[in-house]
């Protein structure tokens, strides 16, 4: 906003009415929604590709990486990781982006993962 001058003006900050703060209005910050990345088992994968894929992408260490390729293999599906859904959508991709087993021959891409809300 400019003065008749033309010169730029301030706002003064003691004519602003100040408000009050009471416990009935203050609200406590809200936490966003939680998501799962769940990777999902297949035939197509071998635990080798699982450890490098979770090293890589989720920054696992050798032995987490085989704990979770471990759970995949015998409960068919492990939750890699709990985030927002812009992060867990991200995560998700990047699995499906990560390309094919090439120690198994009759291997045609990716693992699959999904992304799931988590319940309240």
């Amino acid at each position: 906003m400019n003065d008749l001058d033309g010169s730029a003006s301030v706002a003064d900050p003691k004519q602003r009415p100040l408000r009050r703060r009471t416990e009935e209005h203050e609200e406590e910050p809200k936490r966003q929604p939680r998501y799962n990345v769940i990777l999902w088992n297949d035939d197509d994968h071998t635990y080798a590709y699982v450890i490098v894929m979770l090293m890589q992408l989720f920054g696992y260490t050798r032995q987490r990486g085989f704990q979770l390729a471990e759970q995949v293999d015998r409960a068919g599906k492990a939750i890699l990781l709990t985030t927002t859904l812009e992060h867990a959508e991200l995560k998700r991709d990047q699995i499906h982006a990560f390309g094919r087993d090439t120690i198994v021959d009759g291997c045609a891409g990716s693992m699959w993962a999904t992304v799931e809300a988590v319940d309240a």
